[in-house]
């Protein structure tokens, strides 16, 4: 970006590649292949819990930590409120809530509704590189978390579900 960032176009392309990152990194855990979300990150990039004493340090832990994901693990995150603030042409920053709906033991078809099991909010430093932003730091915060439910009798699926 080799525009200033006092020029609102520069600023608002700043803005909305990082928005994109952030709904890139769910779809990709939710409808792609997760190992991919590592590539949201830079080579030296953090994913950290508030809590829990998490850390995930460079893009090749993340994508093995992506990567161990269950197989029958069906999620979808949604993202919401997200508010970026550019800091220089090359350091952003941003708030963003989060929901995130997740099963394990998924099979096939759609499965009855749920409460999230997680709703909080990322903090995350994304930094351009080469021409693009990415991911520097993602802080994950949880203000409500549960166990993810493991689906196992017929109760757990929707028959015939056509409904809106």
């Amino acid at each position: 970006m080799e525009t200033e960032l006092t020029d609102g176009v520069g600023r608002m392309l700043a803005e909305r590649a990082c928005e994109r990152l952030i709904v890139e990194f769910g779809r990709r855990l939710d409808l792609g292949e997760p190992g991919e979300a590592a590539e949201l990150f830079t080579e030296d990039g953090v994913w950290e819990w508030a809590a829990g004493e998490r850390r995930i340090e460079g893009r090749a832990a993340l994508r093995a930590y992506f990567d161990g994901r269950p197989a029958d693990r069906l999620s979808r995150r949604v993202a919401s409120n997200i508010l970026v603030t550019v800091a220089s042409p090359a350091l952003a920053r941003a708030t963003s809530y989060f929901q995130t709906y997740r099963v394990d033991g998924h099979t096939a078809g759609p499965v009855p509704a749920r409460p999230p099991v997680q709703v909080g909010h990322y903090e995350d430093t994304f930094r351009r590189a080469d021409g693009r932003w990415l991911l520097a730091r993602r802080n994950l915060f949880l203000a409500f978390a549960g166990p993810t439910d493991r689906l196992g009798g017929p109760t757990d699926r929707l028959a015939g579900s056509g409904g809106a």
